[in-house]
């Protein structure tokens, strides 16, 4: 009885080693299964549309901004009809709008209500968001107030992820920003760039701990205030260790755009990516406008705060043992993802002969390179101040230093210069480690300019070759052939060097050169073979033990 029990054991751990070693032979890892590119539930989002009386411009990709929320943020959350508020999952305090003071047609006072949150943490809060296949670092957000429960697949947890939401504003207005710390850390707000006063009622207005206040601690809130007289593309960020908490995603873009009659703008660009309600400025030059943010991310600041819950010891990982000054990027990202999943949200989706404003930000410390193929872009503003007439830049690779923004202008107009004809183009970070993640490329802040004439149904570029492969996380684990699809028999998995490896992958030590001497792939069956012999015989005679030293 014992003895027929042994052996269909064995028999059954045969076949699983077989298998291992079967793939192992066959020079191919066991893969995660492919990800559908484009899954999404509402295909009519990307429709233009009216929704409580907001004009919402085409959103041409995968996954578009919720309308409702476009509406909330432009008409005000103390001003939309209930059941869009209801559908965008913000608070009725998120951004309160009112008092017509130059009696123009808009809003003169916007009062904005930011929380702290944490994504990916051990501790909890918003969980399961991705900068690409099966990579979940954790961030800290400034996010728009939430309304009720933030639960996996809601309308409020979609306004929680990274980067902090560009906020926008008009010339003039009085803005009152509160943040209400409900976070674990200390934290401020420092309005970088931005026209504002050094201390409002002796509550200090800069956000800065060691010059001008305390900081906004666990539990409570600060406003912070400004009356901005200069329109441009500024930042805010908090100051608190800005050395960590900026690089952990404590920063957005703020515009503050040019004022004009009945100009309610789009206060909140949850993700970034396209204006779906455009200024009255930038709608009277451009076509559209898409924000633009940059950021890098060292996997081992990341990962504290997913060791452990206890803010003490976060505190003290962080601020007392992680070192700044030794710091290796791992991430690079464009509005919180990384490439494949930069092109279903950050994709520049554009018609011919018409133009663009892009707001970019640099909000990490690495120096970003951006490059666009097919086209030059028109330098139009450094760090919220306009170029002046006729000294106007145009070219393809633009550099953004540390916490620098640029406003570039992309001109469609197929004329040799600003761009060579309609397609599928890439645009990113010509440094060669801002398009990799992990070090496996393609990935970081790769976009692409796309044309309508070059767009699948669903949003999506039609490429020449399906990106479906890169919607995979094992590819980057470095489990698969990077020209798998080419041709397996010259490009996939080279043969086993050694008994440890699996044909090459990227965490087997290296053991000299990766050619396999002259017919070693004949011996692999007689080694399986032996194997499972000894495998074999050991359980039927032996009576293998396991951990708790009972008979197998």
């Amino acid at each position: 009885m014992h003895f027929g029990r042994r052996l269909v054991r064995a028999s059954a751990v045969i076949v699983v080693v077989a298998g291992f070693l079967l793939v192992g032979a066959g020079g191919v890892a066991a893969q995660d299964a492919e990800e559908p590119p484009c899954d999404f539930d509402h295909p009519e989002w990307r429709s233009a549309q009216t929704v409580d009386g907001v004009e919402i411009q085409a959103e041409d990709i995968c996954r578009p901004d919720n309308p409702n929320t476009v509406a909330a943020v432009t008409k005000g959350t103390n001003n939309v009809a209930p059941d869009v508020l209801m559908q965008s999952g913000l608070h009725p305090d998120a951004v309160r709008k009112h008092t017509d003071r130059d009696d123009d047609g808009d809003p003169d006072v916007v009062e904005i209500t930011l929380e702290v949150q944490g994504l990916n943490e051990a501790g909890g809060g918003a969980g399961g968001y991705a900068i690409a296949p099966g990579i979940e670092p954790a961030f800290w957000v400034f996010a728009p107030k939430t309304r009720g429960m933030v639960q996996e697949g809601s309308s409020a947890a979609a306004n929680i992820r990274m980067p902090s939401p560009p906020l926008r504003v008009e010339a003039g207005d009085t803005v009152r920003i509160t943040l209400e710390n409900t976070h674990y850390v200390p934290h401020t707000i420092h309005l970088h760039g931005v026209d504002h006063p050094f201390e409002v009622d002796g509550e200090g207005n800069d956000g800065v701990p060691q010059a001008s206040e305390k900081p906004v601690e666990p539990g409570e809130n600060r406003t912070y205030e400004f009356r901005a007289r200069e329109p441009g593309t500024m930042f805010y960020h908090c100051h608190v260790v800005p050395d960590v908490h900026v690089l952990m995603g404590l920063n957005g873009l703020l515009v503050v755009e040019e004022n004009r009659p009945d100009n309610t703008v789009q206060t909140v660009n949850v993700g970034a990516g396209k204006v779906r309600h455009p200024s009255a400025a930038v709608a009277d030059g451009y076509d559209g406008e898409f924000d633009l943010q940059y950021q890098e991310v060292d996997a081992e600041l990341h990962r504290i705060p997913q060791a452990q819950e206890d803010p003490r010891r976060i505190a003290k990982a962080m601020n007392r043992e992680y070192d700044r000054g030794e710091a290796d990027p791992d991430y690079f990202l464009l509005n919180g993802r990384s490439f494949p999943y930069t092109v279903r949200e950050s994709l520049v989706a554009v018609e011919p002969d018409s133009a663009y404003r892009l707001r970019t930000l640099n909000g990490g410390s690495e120096t970003v390179s951006l490059h666009t193929h097919g086209h030059k872009v028109r330098i139009e503003a450094y760090d919220g101040v306009e170029v002046e007439d006729g000294q106007e830049i145009t070219r393809d690779v633009v550099t953004l230093s540390a916490a620098q923004r640029v406003d570039l202008t992309l001109n469609t107009t197929d004329d040799g210069r600003h761009s060579y004809g309609d397609g599928v183009w890439f645009f990113h970070d010509h440094r060669e480690q801002g398009v990799t993640t992990d070090g496996i490329g393609p990935g970081g802040t790769i976009t692409m300019i796309t044309y309508a004439s070059h767009q699948k149904e669903n949003g999506m570029p039609d490429t020449n070759r399906p990106l479906d492969r890169f919607f995979d996380a094992s590819y980057y684990r470095g489990e698969v052939p990077v020209w798998r699809g080419l041709d397996a028999e010259r490009f996939g998995e080279p043969p086993a060097t050694n008994g440890s490896d699996g044909g090459g992958h990227r965490d087997a030590e290296a053991k000299g050169t990766e050619t396999p001497a002259q017919g070693s792939q004949g011996t692999l069956p007689s080694t399986i073979g032996a194997v499972l012999a000894a495998l074999l015989v050991g359980m039927l005679f032996g009576g293998w033990q396991a951990g708790g030293g009972r008979p197998w």
